[in-house]
């Protein structure tokens, strides 16, 4: 209920005032030390944004009190067993689920009441460049895309020697020092430079579900933020930078994998330059996503809706997006039933 009605809880309106600010400058009036600013930064490096940019201490804020609330928890097995479990479920109601297919144009997908596209804005002028207005089209050219993401899977013979004890029993971890060491990456990746010591996002997850790796060995996968469209092989910078906190780290590695920001956007193409996010999530972009509109999962074409990040509240793992996306279908279709009905009167 508060969620819904923010202005009318004191708690919602605190955290609007202290999460409009930037994580930065939140992190200097409100703490002294080392310690706490830099955690705070850590988190709030999940926008991919400048650390000085307003809107980051919001993310700090939530994925904070998330932590503290709920915990970040991942799924047994790994992330697949979500999408299985979703697919299992589809089909248990009747849904067919087609795979390998390129789709380039919505005319070649049979008729539909609705049609919902996981896709950023520049896929959705492929498909539906001819069916849209062109004011619409002109303000999806517009949309932003950020940085891009270099990203290395590992499968080490061992835990990560961490020197500090709380990283060893931790999902996620941090990586990038003190506060400004992480503000100077993060605004470098905006310059078009790729840090020397760059933020890592390292996600050891086998710490908490044993199912993925063999007994006394551990998975782990990493990313640091790089300029869009990089081709920079990271590697080095990302495994000294671990290292400083691990010595004895790359000891450790049995085998890696790795993907530059190109070639995730040429495994994924909606990873446009390699930006995971769906586009830029700065104080303008945040409420425009992807146009300015009351309705911003409804394009304007009849049953066709935009389920992907690219729309509010934007990228993260939540599911948001496709939720609200989903509710505009249903209460599309509901009104398009209610007004086919016929009024009966009786005498």
């Amino acid at each position: 209920w508060q969620a819904r009605h923010p202005f009318v809880s004191a708690e919602m309106a605190l955290f609007g005032l202290k999460g409009f600010q930037s994580v930065a400058g939140l992190a200097r009036r409100s703490f002294r030390g080392k310690g706490a600013p830099a955690l705070l930064a850590g988190m709030a490096a999940h926008s991919m944004q400048p650390l000085d940019q307003p809107l980051t201490a919001a993310v700090g804020l939530l994925l904070g009190m998330t932590a503290h609330t709920v915990g970040w928890p991942v799924a047994r097995g790994g992330s697949q067993t979500i999408s299985d479990a979703l697919a299992a479920y589809l089909r248990s109601l009747g849904g067919e689920i087609i795979t390998g297919e390129r789709v380039a144009s919505l005319d070649e997908l049979p008729p539909a009441s609705a049609i919902l596209a996981d896709v950023t804005p520049r896929q959705l002028l492929w498909l539906a460049g001819n069916r849209l207005p062109e004011r619409y089209q002109r303000q999806l050219r517009r949309y932003r895309y950020g940085p891009g993401v270099f990203k290395i899977d590992y499968a080490l013979d061992g835990p990560i020697p961490w020197t500090a004890e709380e990283p060893r029993r931790a999902g996620t971890v941090h990586v990038g020092g003190t506060l400004p060491e992480m503000a100077t990456a993060e605004r470098e990746v905006w310059a078009g430079i790729h840090p020397e010591r760059p933020f890592i996002l390292l996600a050891q997850q086998s710490v908490c579900d044993p199912t993925r790796a063999p007994a006394g060995q551990q998975t782990v996968w990493a990313y640091c933020h790089v300029p869009s469209g990089s081709d920079v092989d990271m590697t080095a910078r990302v495994e000294a930078q671990i290292e400083r906190f691990a010595p004895g780290f790359r000891e450790r590695i049995l085998a890696r994998h790795t993907m530059t920001a190109a070639e995730m956007e040429a495994y994924n193409p909606n990873y446009i330059g390699g930006d995971i996010n769906g586009g830029v999530q700065d104080l303008f972009q945040h409420f425009t996503r992807p146009v300015v509109s009351l309705n911003p999962y409804a394009a304007p074409v009849p049953g066709l809706f935009l389920c992907s990040s690219a729309t509010p509240p934007g990228g993260g793992v939540h599911g948001m997006c496709g939720y609200y996306a989903a509710q505009a279908a249903l209460h599309s279709a509901l009104s398009k039933r209610s007004r086919a009905l016929v009024p009966v009167t009786t005498k």
